[in-house]
């Protein structure tokens, strides 16, 4: 029981740290002087230029947030639709880190490789091994 509710918690943190990828795509703020992603993209700017790689990367992690955070609480609160939301959410979060990734490997933990393996991680406990049983 204990730790199906540290895992709901650690899902609603995951979602925020996409709040603060969220902030450093949308220059509210900088992690790291000098890196600029995801303006230079190997996908997105390729795609729409820059300053819209910017914000599509924004709207994506701001997306994937609340699905996190969603799927945390719906966790917390035993609802069946968690795994689908988180697993969703999960999914998306991997797949924008690598389409947002600059191709280059300086500096991945900044550009959400961590994340990326804490998402594959996610979707394995979920869905491979489909826990936890509400």
């Amino acid at each position: 029981m204990l730790i199906v509710i540290l895992f709901g918690i650690f899902l609603i943190l995951h979602g925020l740290v996409h709040l603060l990828y969220t902030g450093w795509a949308l220059r509210l703020f900088e992690l790291r002087p000098g890196l600029l992603w995801p303006e230079n993209t190997w996908f997105f700017s390729k795609l729409v230029g820059g300053d819209a790689a910017r914000i599509i990367v924004a709207v994506m992690l701001a997306l994937v947030a609340l699905g996190l955070v969603a799927g945390g609480v719906g966790l917390l609160l035993r609802q069946g639709w968690f795994r689908p939301v988180t697993a969703a959410a999960a999914g998306l979060s991997a797949l924008i880190y690598l389409l947002a990734w600059d191709g280059k490997m300086q500096m991945l933990s900044e550009k959400g490789g961590i994340g990326i393996l804490i998402d594959a991680a996610i979707l394995i406990v979920l869905l491979i091994f489909r826990w936890p049983v509400l």
